[in-house]
């Protein structure tokens, strides 16, 4: 089949707490094969948190294959089985403390579909309360708020260089007409 790639093996090299590896043998189309290493993960959810005066929230955390500390919209892994939707409802409130009365589903991204089965789902929150966080014991963050134009026009000169996160803006953005 044109643009199709079938499974003919498939050996875990590794299996992590978030991720496994598997070294697989493809058939191409042209019937000849192929080796593809992929990351299998279950995937994850980010939330852009909106204010009525269009600001956002971003955390900041240490991202260590980096040795840096990054600006990303609220996010986090799923569970296997995992609902997306709620798991970014509970990723908004641990790490932002906020909760929202609107939550509006912005799509879904492939981070690196060359070797990785990641999805991410994104989703804007408006309507938003504040209560505190409750953070996981192996996560630390601070939050940050700011214009969403701002945050636009940090995407665009690479200052906010995470994927997900810029994707959130420039989709928010666009839907709020900023």
């Amino acid at each position: 089949m044109h643009l199709q790639e079938k499974t003919l093996t498939s050996d875990v090299k590794y299996e992590g707490v978030i991720f496994t590896i598997t070294h697989d043998t493809a058939e191409l189309e042209n019937g000849k094969t192929a080796a593809r290493d992929v990351l299998h993960h279950n995937g994850g959810v980010c939330v852009i948190p909106v204010t009525e005066n269009n600001e956002i929230f971003l955390v900041k955390q240490f991202r260590y294959p980096f040795q840096t500390v990054t600006r990303e919209v609220p996010a986090g892994k799923l569970e296997k089985g995992e609902d997306h939707a709620e798991c970014g409802r509970r990723e908004l409130l641990e790490e932002t403390g906020c909760t929202c009365s609107e939550y509006i589903y912005l799509g879904e991204m492939l981070p690196t579909p060359a070797y990785n089965s990641e999805i991410t789902y994104m989703y804007l929150a408006k309507g938003l309360t504040f209560t505190s966080q409750s953070l996981d014991p192996d996560e630390f963050l601070d939050v940050e708020r700011i214009p969403l134009s701002e945050a636009v026009a940090q995407v665009m000169d690479g200052t906010i260089r995470d994927g997900k996160t810029q994707i959130a803006i420039l989709k928010a953005a666009r839907m709020l007409g900023i």
